[in-house]
C-alpha cells in the first residue's frame, strides 16, 4: 500500500519562489522514498524512480492541481524508465517555464532532458554567492546553465567564468542571464572537458571565488571519487590569497569526510569554513546522503 502525500507532508513557504514540495528520496517518508515533487510555477513536476499504480498517480495529480495555488499543470517524469520520458498527467502541456528564486528568474525546461534547468538543493548555495560576490572575480565549475553564475552578477561579481563540457547547457546559461537583463561582457563561457584545460582556467584568473559543482559521475569524462583530488590540489593555480571556496558533493554514497580528506590531501591550504545545508525540505532519514556543500577558505 503506497501512502498519499498530504499538506503535512509537503513544503509550500513561498510559491512564487520554486521549490522541492516533497522530497521521498531522502528516506524521510515511509513507503515514498521513490517520489519527488518540485513547484515549478505554474507546474508541478512529479518525479518517480520506481513504476507506481497509476490509479495512485491520478490520485496524486488531482490532489496537487486542487491545493497548490496557482497550478495549471501536473507532469510526470518516469526516472525509472529508459530516457526518462515526461508525460501530463492534469492540466495544460507546459514545455517550458521560467520561475523565480531569490528574485532572479531561470527558464525551465520539461522532457527534453533529464533535468529541468535548475537544480533545487542548491538554493541556499546560491544564496551565499548572491550576498558573497560584490567585486569579485568567480569562477564556476561545471557550471551548468549558469544559475551560479547569474547569482554572482545580481550579488555584484566583477566577472564569472563559467565552465562546463556542455556548450547546450552554457547555451542555456547565457539565456538564464538575459533574462535577467545582466551584462554578458562580465561572463566568460567555455565549453570545454575541465580536467583537459588547467590553462584555459588560469588564463581568466586569479579568482575570488571558486564554485566547483561536478555530477558524481558521467561515463568517460567524470568519476568524482577518483577525480576530485585532481581538481583541488589545483585550486593554488587558480585562487588569490583568501579567496572563498565552496566544494560540492552529490553522491549519496560519499559523505562530507570524504571532500574534507580531499582537501586535507590535496590542499591544506584550504581552511574549513561551514557547511551549507539545504533548504529544510530536503530532509534526509540518514545523515550524509543527501548535498554536501562546505565552504573553505583559501590561506597560502
Amino acid at each position: 500500500m503506497i501512502e498519499h502525500i498530504t499538506l503535512s507532508d509537503i513544503t509550500q513557504s513561498d510559491l512564487t519562489q520554486c521549490q522541492r514540495l516533497f522530497h521521498g528520496r531522502g528516506h524521510a517518508y515511509k513507503n515514498l522514498t521513490h517520489v519527488n515533487v518540485d513547484w515549478l510555477a505554474p507546474v508541478v513536476l512529479i518525479t518517480l524512480y520506481q513504476e507506481v499504480e497509476q490509479e495512485w498517480l491520478s490520485e496524486q495529480a488531482k490532489w496537487f492541481y486542487s491545493h497548490i495555488n496557482g497550478c495549471k499543470s501536473v507532469q510526470v517524469q518516469y526516472r525509472c524508465r529508459d530516457k526518462a520520458p515526461t508525460e501530463l498527467l492534469l492540466g495544460e502541456a507546459f514545455a517550458l517555464t521560467q520561475v523565480t528564486e531569490l528574485g532572479l528568474q531561470y527558464h525551465i525546461e520539461f522532457g527534453k532532458a533529464q533535468n529541468t534547468g535548475l537544480f533545487l538543493d542548491m538554493r541556499n548555495g546560491r544564496q551565499w554567492v548572491l550576498d558573497n560576490s560584490k567585486n569579485k572575480v568567480v569562477l564556476n565549475l561545471f557550471a551548468y546553465t549558469c544559475a551560479f553564475s547569474v547569482a554572482a552578477l545580481a550579488g555584484g561579481a566583477e566577472k564569472v567564468v563559467n565552465f562546463d563540457m556542455s556548450k547546450a547547457s552554457l547555451s542555456k546559461g547565457r539565456d538564464n542571464h538575459r533574462l535577467n537583463q545582466q551584462n554578458t561582457q562580465q561572463v566568460i563561457f567555455e565549453g570545454v572537458d575541465i580536467f583537459k584545460s588547467n590553462g584555459r582556467i588560469k588564463k581568466h584568473g586569479l579568482y575570488d571565488v571558486i564554485i566547483c559543482d561536478p555530477p558524481s559521475f558521467q561515463k568517460g569524462s567524470v568519476n568524482i571519487q577518483r577525480d576530485y583530488g585532481k581538481l583541488i590540489r589545483r585550486i593554488p593555480q587558480w585562487a588569490n590569497p583568501n579567496a572563498d571556496i565552496m566544494l560540492c558533493l552529490n553522491s549519496p554514497d560519499l559523505d562530507r569526510e570524504f571532500l574534507l580528506n580531499q582537501v586535507n590531501e590535496n590542499c591544506p591550504q584550504c581552511q574549513y569554513q561551514i557547511d551549507i545545508k539545504p533548504p529544510s525540505a530536503f530532509k534526509e532519514a540518514h545523515q550524509g546522503k543527501g548535498l554536501k556543500v562546505l565552504l573553505f577558505k583559501y590561506c597560502p
